[in-house]
């Protein structure tokens, strides 16, 4: 009976603490997608940044690099063009989706420059 309890009382305090143990070798989440959005007001293609200044003046530094899709696309149209990094240029509207790594700077996964209407 002895041994009963103690093996009862074993798993009753083992078992709570086996969702932690293995918790630890679960990967970790994703980081949650972001969205950042302005005119570029700086480019630096040595340093692969782009400094995005948003509606409000706030200024976010975008970093891209190889893997970073970069398309345009005019307002309203479903027509997706691809491009590449040299097509943007300071005075451009932008639309960068990625993840904000630290204040301030963003890691951009897919840079959209926005064109204008057809007149």
């Amino acid at each position: 009976m002895k041994k009963l309890l103690i093996l009862l009382f074993t798993s009753v305090l083992a078992f709570p603490l086996s969702p932690l143990v293995f918790a630890q070798d679960a990967p970790m989440k994703a980081a949650k997608e972001a969205r950042w959005e302005g005119t570029v007001i700086r480019s630096n293609p040595d340093k692969s940044t782009l400094t995005v200044r948003d509606s409000n003046s706030v200024e976010m530094i975008v970093q891209y690099d190889s893997s970073t899709q970069w398309v345009s696309q005019e307002h309203g149209s479903k027509k997706v063009n691809n491009i590449d990094a040299s097509q943007v240029k300071d005075g451009d509207r932008v639309i960068c989706k990625g993840t904000r790594e630290k204040e301030g700077m963003f890691h951009a996964t897919l840079i959209s420059k926005r064109l204008s209407h057809s007149r």
